[in-house]
């Protein structure tokens, strides 16, 4: 019931945001030495968030030495030239922070007083201008990206699913390794030079787009970018060129057997990169099949035959072309063979039939909803505006919603018939012992 009633609240929202014809009016500046800076001022919170988006992720690293991205999202919290500790004058601030790789961006985020926003600049420009790497703090972060390895990929269940999925999907892109390394090895490895070497060539200004939400004049935001930014000389970024994945062409599988509770089976389809005209069609594919125990394969092969006690499916989403995944745990009793065929069974509905424009409007409407509903939070609009720019243009976050607006069944349908093809199907089969 408390559900039902936040949806219906959502839905309020969203259509009060629509009738105000609400826009998140934003200002541009790029100084120098190549920063992008992005500003939009919130006169509905007294804190300022700072979003930093560098345009390195596992994509852009050696297939020889991967993981590098990763590995700096710690060593960037271990001290700069300046700056002994990053954590200890932030939080005298009254700040706090975090930070994420992905295949394609590291993103760091801070928030804090406005009053205080000079104290966000000091310490990321710092960081930004060169690290105090030691041997020492290169070893001891060296050790938390190996036990998180372990913790993540091999101690827990189903975890090493990703790794065999990414390297059956992609054969010559470099999404075929996770953000955290193709090989533990190539962390064990990696030699104090080789980290600063990568450092250099990829965290400089000509390679970041830094963004400020808060309430804030554009200009100030802008004298204090070139105060603590605009001295940080260009550097020569590693423009690695991204090996693209060829077509596939016929179905691919794997099979392992594990110490795990449940058989799962995992499909990976390939789909269009962010920036496709198809991309929101593929999005709200992956959403009809699994948005909530109202989407289809929860409704038919969860609830009214359980062939799966759970499933889910969605997309990755990255800027090259990515995957569309469906993976569920089989109902015991069932067997492999028999969970596939049905998967397959409803998979080929969305390609044989086309969709009814009431199912349709249901997903789109869910859609909305949470894009909407993000831009109450200046942090998520200080990442989607970062984001946004690093696609091409952060005015895309006024504009997105319009093309999911206007996808149609038809397309649906289409788009569908390219994606849930079993030629363009990487299948895991994970059993338990």
């Amino acid at each position: 019931m408390l559900f039902i009633i936040f949806v219906v609240e959502l839905y309020k929202f969203v259509d009060q945001f629509k009738k105000q014809n609400f826009m998140i009016k934003i200002t541009k500046y790029t100084l120098d030495n190549g920063l992008t800076i992005l500003i939009h001022k919130d006169k509905s919170t007294p804190i300022a968030t700072v979003n930093l988006l560098y345009n390195i992720g596992s994509k852009h690293e050696e297939p020889h030495r991967t993981g590098f991205a990763h590995l700096f999202e710690h060593l960037m919290f271990e001290g700069s030239v300046n700056i002994p500790a990053y954590d200890t004058p932030l939080q005298k601030a009254g700040g706090e922070n975090n930070a994420f790789t992905s295949t394609d961006i590291t993103n760091y985020y801070l928030t804090l007083p406005i009053q205080n926003l000079d104290t966000a600049f000091w310490l990321e420009s710092d960081r930004m201008l060169g690290l105090n790497l030691t041997q020492e703090k290169l070893d001891i972060q060296k050790n938390v990206v190996i036990e998180e390895y372990n913790q993540r990929y091999i101690n827990q269940p189903y975890g090493d699913a990703m790794l065999l999925l990414r390297s059956l999907a992609y054969k010559k892109h470099p999404y075929k390794w996770p953000t955290i390394g193709k090989d533990i090895s190539h962390i064990k490895n990696a030699t104090l030079n080789e980290v600063e070497n990568f450092f250099y060539h990829h965290y400089a200004p000509n390679n970041a787009i830094l963004t400020v939400v808060g309430n804030i004049e554009p200009e100030k935001v802008y004298e204090l970018a070139e105060k603590w930014f605009g001295p940080i000389p260009k550097r020569e970024v590693a423009r690695k060129e991204i090996t693209q994945e060829p077509e596939q062409n016929s179905p691919r599988t794997d099979e392992v057997e594990r110490e795990v509770p449940h058989n799962v089976l995992y499909k990976a389809y390939r789909m269009v990169s962010r920036n496709h005209p198809d991309f929101p069609a593929s999005d709200l594919i992956s959403d009809l099949l699994s948005n909530g125990k109202s989407a289809r394969l929860y409704q038919k092969l969860v609830k009214e035959s359980p062939v799966f006690s759970n499933i889910d499916a969605y997309i990755t989403g990255d800027t090259d072309p990515g995957l569309l995944l469906v993976h569920g745990a089989i109902s015991e009793g069932v067997t492999m063979e028999e969970a596939e065929t049905a998967l397959n069974n409803e998979l080929a509905k969305l390609t044989l039939q086309t969709v009814e424009d009431e199912e349709l409007q249901k997903v789109k409407n869910k859609f909305e909803a949470v894009h909407e509903f993000s831009k109450t939070s200046a942090l998520h609009k200080a990442m989607n505006m970062s984001f946004y720019e690093l696609l091409g243009d952060a005015e895309r976050i006024n504009t997105e919603i319009e093309k999911y607006r206007a996808v149609t069944p038809r397309e649906i349908n289409r788009v569908s018939k390219e994606i849930l093809n079993k030629n363009n199907c990487s299948t895991l089969y994970y059993h338990k012992k």
